[in-house]
């Protein structure tokens, strides 16, 4: 990493306690070098060192008041990353351990994840530290209001379109657009995970999980593989994971085990996918409540435990880091062949490192988890053209989108590493290129 070390430095130097953005970068830029030795012109024009400093980082305090009658106080952000190739695009997350580190390393990736759809949107992400769950919905409808009103002066339709993320579902989306419209007098696109009937996009609910498994069709049958009678455990019980579910099933894979934050449920005969989506979508419950109708499946606490069971593929889908090296060792001695990532950087880069030792087919987040983001950029289009497409017209242009996505990236792992497997080198090299051109061409900016 001799011409990104000084970069890499940098980031370390100004950006102190951010563990995860400095892991998001450090797994990017170890895989650059190739790429910037062909183009001393970019080294020269400081394309890398722009790149890891975000546009724009925007902080601030978001008071609502609560069922009690109290105020409460939460902290909003938003990162506006890179805008060479588009208007920002990325989700919002509303959890507990939302921080500036988490925000930035999710814009980071967004980067690159969206320049992989071949659509033109430019990477940012937002959220806050609070937590939705236990929250009524007045409570939370008073919280995305105090919410939108910061964030409303920072965003817009050719600016920055923010999308769902953790904690923020299509309840959290309408409330944080009607204020939005209210205080801008704006009916425009400038969120997307919409409802239908007011500028939503058919798919959008599945496509994370959906292009998911489209990404790693292509990847298994490039290595003579399938999803037909692979054992698979899915981590996770929210969108991207049910639907990933879902798809693996329907391309004729087993489905064993799932899980949400408090522990992990084991079916032996294959999860019942339309219970899930009750307990999860309907009734908010937890898993756990899954044995109550399936005594003969196992439930056992503690989620990373998950990895602990036999697989022939896993599909993280949960959140980042869960699986760190000793996990990643387990599925590889348990005999799994086979990693997509739902989630957005699940692996930690430990775990990445086993699975390139033992050779398996690994579809690195940035690419196979796009299929969500790119499902957003189509509702922008909708929006844009003020037209609603069929689901069937979604759900194609999205497969085409992943299977894109894995061509890209393959090819780029073929040219600059010599191995079409390298997917995690093929996705970042592809996504940057495109990128990097693009600053180029705009100059100093």
């Amino acid at each position: 990493m001799k011409l990104l070390k000084p970069v890499m430095d940098s980031v370390l130097a100004r950006n102190p306690n951010q563990p995860e953005f400095h892991q998001a970068v450090q797994e990017v830029l170890e895989t650059l070098e190739p790429v910037l030795e062909r183009h001393p012109e970019w080294v020269k024009a400081g394309i890398m060192d722009r790149l890891v400093e975000p546009e724009r980082q925007i902080m601030f305090r978001v008071p609502w008041v609560d069922d009690n009658g109290n105020v409460q106080v939460n902290r909003g952000f938003r990162v506006q990353f890179n805008s060479a190739i588009g208007p920002y695009k990325g989700g919002i997350r509303f959890h507990p351990s939302v921080n500036l580190s988490i925000i930035k390393f999710l814009g980071f990736e967004q980067i690159f994840k969206n320049s992989l759809t071949t659509l033109p949107i430019g990477g940012g992400k937002g959220g806050s530290d609070f937590d939705p769950k236990g929250k009524s919905d007045r409570e939370i409808m008073a919280f995305c209001q105090s919410f939108m009103t910061e964030l409303s002066k920072h965003i817009g339709a050719d600016t920055d379109v923010p999308a769902g993320d953790i904690g923020v579902g299509g309840r959290e989306i309408g409330f944080m657009y009607g204020q939005y419209k209210r205080l801008r007098n704006e009916f425009t696109g400038v969120l997307t995970g919409k409802g239908l009937g007011w500028g939503g996009s058919l798919a959008r609910t599945e496509a994370t999980g959906f292009g998911l498994c489209y990404f790693m069709r292509e990847a298994l049958a490039a290595n003579g593989k399938s999803f037909k009678g692979a054992t698979t455990v899915i981590s996770g019980s929210g969108n991207v994971a049910i639907y990933a579910a879902e798809k693996a099933t329907e391309f004729g894979a087993k489905v064993v085990a799932m899980s949400d934050s408090n522990g992990y449920i084991y079916d032996a005969n294959g999860i019942d996918l339309k219970l899930i989506h009750e307990l999860k979508e309907v009734k908010r419950a937890r898993i756990k409540e899954y044995v109550t109708v399936h005594p003969e499946a196992k439930y056992v606490e503690g989620c990373r435990n998950i990895w602990d069971v036999k697989c022939d593929i896993a599909l993280p889908c949960a959140t980042q880091n869960e699986i760190d090296e000793e996990s990643a060792k387990k599925l590889i001695a348990n005999g799994t062949w086979a990693v997509g990532e739902g989630a957005n950087m699940p692996s930690t880069n430990q775990a990445i490192a086993v699975y390139q030792n033992a050779k398996i087919i690994f579809g690195p987040a940035k690419a196979a988890n796009a299929g969500g983001v790119a499902t957003s950029a189509l509702e922008m289009s909708q929006n844009s053209q003020r037209l609603e497409w069929t689901f069937e017209e979604v759900d194609a242009k999205l497969q085409q989108i992943m299977k894109s996505i894995y061509n890209a990236a393959a090819s780029a792992a073929e040219e600059y590493t010599g191995d079409k497997n390298n997917l995690v080198a093929g996705a970042n090299i592809a996504g940057f290129v495109k990128v990097a051109k693009a600053m180029y061409a705009q100059g100093i900016v």
